[in-house]
């Protein structure tokens, strides 16, 4: 662990939960707290609440702001609602990527449209000033003046994930009705300053403004908070109370990891990074033509990914049992005795088995009686050719090698697009 390392103001709160800490971009987190596999399945089943305050929001505000994003992020702003037919409203956020010249990924991210001319941008862990550095150069360029604002540890936030989540907040909001309104995936209400219209929208206990998204990093059901920093270990001590009942687990970055994975959600700078944004499970960021021949607006990186010519292919893969490789470093994938890549991710999603040639998941409504999941290895590889789906390969490291699919893929029956209030939830 680094001894510079930065804390976030729940940096206590963890440390008398007895949670593991370790050292992740820059910042001391909580790996886990009871252990990784308990943590993951209360997501799956009840709720469990994450510190991400070591996240970087970057506002972008002024009346030439979304003429900068449309040059600096990969999503067209006018075409990226309903299918790729409407335009980014107030309210609403969606996910895209930041390339560099070449079609590189610097980093992903979320980007909301608070009002016609303010954005907040969510960014990785320590990539706030990289990324605020990188749209002041790109108003350089453009000669189009806006404002940006790098927030790194002046926002408090907290993700709060599960079936149970709608519930826990519905105890803490002062109109849950009114905030849960049209709270549709991937939307938002009110915001995490004391000023202005919006911090009137949402609040909690009466008092406490705070930004409510129904977004988060798990594939399930949930929500992220955002508020000011002086007020984010009042909103954990307030959301810990109120889920006491629901079963409500603190968890780490862990199981933050293996639910993501099993969710085909990539981890920024390992499984997308400096190579070209291409032949992967989240090209959906980029905005193609309907015909996918070229793109619906210039951005940077644009020409260099229309021009590139052959890329790799970064695929999910699920294995047959939790049993798992060390990725990076020395571990290949093997494919028909052949050395044909690397292995970006491997980890195990605990709440998923196979019954009968099929993966089910702990929360699918049509699971087997008395379905209790071992777990699966899962994952992303990055390979020098196609490959089809179900294809079996080989995962090696130095110590084994196990066998596993290349998916479509990993967990089923997700939950983070249903209904605010889902049937049969600990009520």
């Amino acid at each position: 662990m680094q001894n510079n390392a930065k804390k976030t103001n729940l940096w206590e709160k963890h440390k008398e939960l007895g949670a593991k800490i370790s050292e992740f971009s820059g910042y001391e987190m909580p790996l886990w707290y009871s252990s990784a596999k308990d943590e993951h399945l209360a997501v799956l089943t009840t709720a469990g609440i994450f510190d991400t305050s070591h996240m970087s929001p970057i506002r972008i505000s002024g009346s030439r702001a979304e003429e900068l994003l449309q040059f600096s992020f990969s999503r067209d702003l006018r075409y990226c609602l309903n299918n790729n037919t409407s335009p980014l409203k107030p309210g609403k956020s969606v996910y895209g990527v930041i390339l560099n010249y070449i079609g590189h990924v610097i980093d992903d991210a979320i980007l909301s449209k608070i009002d016609q001319n303010n954005f907040l941008l969510m960014v990785n862990a320590d990539m706030g000033g990289t990324i605020s550095e990188y749209l002041n150069n790109n108003q350089k360029y453009l000669s189009a003046e806006a404002k940006v604002e790098d927030l790194t540890d002046l926002i408090g936030k907290i993700d709060l994930q599960g079936p149970s989540s709608a519930y826990i907040l519905k105890k803490v909001l002062k109109d849950p009705e009114r905030c849960f309104n049209s709270l549709n995936y991937f939307s938002f209400q009110g915001d995490f300053e004391q000023k202005g219209d919006r911090a009137q929208e949402v609040k909690l206990h009466g008092h406490l403004p705070v930004m409510l998204s129904r977004s988060g990093y798990t594939g399930e059901f949930g929500f992220e908070l955002l508020v000011g920093v002086q007020n984010t270990k009042e909103l954990w001590e307030m959301l810990m109370q109120a889920g006491e009942e629901y079963g409500l687990e603190p968890c780490g970055l862990a199981s933050r990891d293996s639910l993501r994975a099993g969710a085909v959600l990539p981890l920024s700078h390992q499984d997308i990074g400096d190579w070209p944004f291409l032949n992967n499970p989240w090209t959906f960021a980029l905005p193609y033509t309907s015909d996918k021949t070229g793109f619906t607006k210039q951005f940077n990186g644009s020409r260099a990914l229309e021009q590139t010519g052959q890329a790799d292919y970064t695929y999910p893969f699920v294995g047959y049992d939790p049993r798992k490789i060390t990725p990076g470093g020395d571990a290949s994938v093997l494919y028909q005795g052949e050395n044909i890549g690397t292995v970006l991710t491997c980890t195990t999603d605990m709440g998923i088995g196979w019954h009968q040639n099929r993966i089910y998941s702990i929360a699918s409504p049509d699971k087997p009686v008395d379905f209790k999941p071992r777990g699966l290895c899962c994952g992303f590889i990055k390979v020098n050719r196609q490959i089809a789906s179900n294809q079996e390969i080989e995962l090696r490291d130095s110590k084994r090698g196990i066998k596993v699919l290349i998916a479509e893929d990993i967990r089923p029956d997700r939950t983070a697009k249903q209904n605010l209030f889902p049937e049969n939830v600990q009520k």
